[in-house]
C-alpha cells in the first residue's frame, strides 16, 4: 500500500497498531547498524534509507533525482517488507543472508529479488536485519552499484516491428456459416 506520507512519524501513524509495531522494531534495527552516511526519508510510498545526493551527485540511475536507495521498509497490502538493495546486487551477501536468515529462523526467507516479507514480527530475525544492514559502509555501496550499472549492457534497440497481419499467414475470410435471412 503507498503511501502518501511526507514524514517517517506521518507514515507510521497512519499504519494499524500492529503494523506500526512491527515496523518501527524493524526500523529501529535499522537506524540502530545503519552505517555512516546513509539517511532515512520517505521514498516511494514508504519509509527508506539511501544515499543522499551530497554524497553521490549521481543519484538512482533510473531517476538522477532521486538519491540512491540503500533498503526501504514497508507495510503492503498483504504483508509487510524490507527492501535490501545490498542483497539483490552482491550474491555473496545473497547467500550469506539467505543463510543467516534460514539459521536463525528455522524457515527460507520469503524473498524477491531484494524484497523479503513477512506477515508478523515473530517471523523476522532482527539480529540478521541489523547484520546485513550494518556489513555495506556507504562507500563500498556505491563502488558495487557502479559495478553493476556498468556491467549492465544497454540493450539494442529492436528492429521495427512487422505489423501482425503481416506475420499471419494469409487465409480467405471464412464465411459465416449462419444464414443470413
Amino acid at each position: 500500500m503507498k503511501s502518501n506520507a511526507t514524514t517517517v512519524e506521518e507514515y507510521l501513524q497512519g499504519l494499524p497498531a500492529d503494523r506500526r509495531a512491527a515496523i518501527s522494531a524493524v526500523r529501529q534495527v535499522i537506524l540502530a547498524n545503519l552505517p555512516k552516511g546513509y539517511v532515512e526519508c520517505i521514498g516511494y510510498g514508504m519509509i527508506g534509507y539511501v544515499v543522499p545526493h551530497r554524497l553521490y551527485p549521481a543519484g538512482y540511475h533510473c531517476d538522477p533525482k532521486l538519491p540512491l536507495p540503500f533498503a526501504n521498509l514497508a507495510s503492503q497490502k498483504n504483508h509487510m517488507a524490507v527492501y535490501l538493495m545490498a542483497v539483490y546486487g552482491d550474491p555473496a551477501t545473497e547467500q550469506w543472508f539467505r543463510r543467516a536468515w534460514q539459521a536463525d529462523t528455522g524457515k527460507k526467507p520469503d524473498m524477491g529479488k531484494c524484497c523479503v516479507r513477512f506477515k508478523k514480527l515473530e517471523d523476522v530475525p532482527l539480529a540478521v536485519i541489523g547484520q546485513v544492514i550494518a556489513r555495506v559502509p556507504v562507500k563500498e555501496y556505491i563502488t558495487r552499484y557502479e559495478k553493476l550499472i556498468a556491467a549492465v549492457k544497454p540493450r539494442p534497440r529492436s528492429k521495427a516491428k512487422k505489423s501482425r497481419t503481416a506475420e499471419r499467414t494469409t487465409h480467405p475470410p471464412k464465411k459465416n456459416s449462419r444464414k443470413e435471412s
